[in-house]
């Protein structure tokens, strides 16, 4: 049975709703004051709540104002009764989140009217809720499970690898993995999907399943320019799907202790190394090449770098630097820089040190972007 919550100090007010809306089939419970009002609507959570504006101790836009505030009690449909019929009343009560009025001296017809409207409008409003709950409750699952698909940290004798993934809503376009292509050739990458949410994660997912399986026909894995070609003309954009990445893909060879790598689009891998002097040298890694996807006929090129011992590479996405600051500028790249220098000089590394870093950066509280970040340990 629908729930309504009558709140009047006047009794004589108070029986002749209680009476008119009970005979209509309705549940009714009656408080003669916004205090009263308030913690019965907190205990009840009623469908709906007819207030008298001017109360005493608490009066109807206080009231209003609460329940408003309370998550469990944001369908429920307000009415306030008044006796001012003035625009500027009116505004006022809206301000408050009342969602309809109703004029003394109270016309039956009209109260019935806007009750069965107003029910109606609870009702949808807790429809929506209903569904976003199952929605956020399966977007959650799937974010589950590709945070389960992204790979672990691991550490082999003279090499580890950490990562991070903060995605921007539950879901986001940011993914990376490395793998073993024989005992000596270990292949590091991280992409980003343009956009955000279940659009951009399920290309993101299909790239790591399809590296994984080396399921890219007459690509030679160990080249990286070759696999970036062959993602380029797997996943070319479309009428029908406008979705493109970034990508930055490297072999690390343990045996020479060199590097290949090559990108499409993406911000420099950065490889960090000590010098004799003390000081921290970055090298940017980066080649050119539009992004995965944008044209068919895209050229990529490859690099190739030693790797001195101590040495650490990050690979990262732009999620990682293009923040808002404090003072309303944009972080950037080179800051970032400055601050994984001040990293690389801590004795005991580790990445959530700086995380928090980069978050006290952020004039918000959450980030804007996906922001993914790997490290590798020579």
């Amino acid at each position: 049975m629908t729930h309504i919550l009558i709140v009047d100090d006047d009794p004589a007010i108070q029986l002749l709703l209680k009476r008119t809306l009970t005979r209509q089939g309705y549940e009714v419970t009656v408080a003669g004051n916004g205090v009263e009002g308030l913690a019965k609507a907190q205990e009840l959570c009623p469908a709906m709540v007819i207030c008298d504006w001017v109360m005493p101790q608490m009066n109807g836009l206080e009231v209003c104002r609460h329940i408003k505030a309370t998550p469990q009690l944001s369908t429920t449909f307000f009415i306030l009764l008044t006796s001012k019929g003035s625009v500027e009343d009116r505004v006022e009560g809206l301000d408050a989140g009342a969602d309809d009025f109703l004029c003394k001296p109270i016309e039956m017809f009209e109260l019935k009217a806007r009750i069965r409207s107003g029910l109606r409008l609870h009702q949808l409003s807790s429809d929506l809720q209903h569904q976003k709950r199952i929605l956020e409750a399966e977007l959650a699952e799937a974010a589950e499970y590709v945070c389960s698909i992204l790979p672990e940290p691991f550490s082999d004798g003279g090499l580890a690898v950490d990562v991070r993934f903060i995605p921007s809503s539950q879901l986001g376009g940011d993914s990376f993995d490395y793998f073993w292509l024989d005992e000596d050739h270990l292949a590091v990458y991280l992409l980003d999907v343009s956009g955000h949410g279940l659009r951009a994660a399920l290309p993101s997912l299909a790239v790591i399943n399809l590296l994984r399986s080396k399921g890219l026909i007459q690509v030679n894995y160990h080249q990286p320019s070759e696999v970036l070609r062959g993602l380029n003309d797997t996943f070319q954009m479309t009428a029908r799907n406008d979705k493109y990445f970034t990508i930055w893909y490297g072999v690390y060879n343990r045996r020479s202790q060199q590097l290949i790598y090559a990108s499409a689009g993406h911000p420099p891998a950065l490889l960090l190394s000590g010098t004799a002097q003390g000081e921290i040298l970055v090298q940017k890694l980066k080649t050119p090449g539009f992004p995965a996807g944008m044209f068919p006929d895209a050229e990529y090129t490859d690099a190739t770098c030693p790797i001195e011992p101590d040495s650490c590479l990050y690979i990262f996405s732009d999620g990682i630097y293009e923040i808002n600051a404090p003072d309303g500028t944009l972080w950037g790249i080179d800051h970032f820089i400055e601050q994984l220098q001040s990293y690389f000089t801590q004795p005991d590394r580790n990445l959530d040190w700086l995380i928090e870093k980069i978050k006290r950066m952020n004039a918000l509280t959450y980030f804007e972007d996906d922001l993914s970040l790997m490290e590798i340990k020579f």
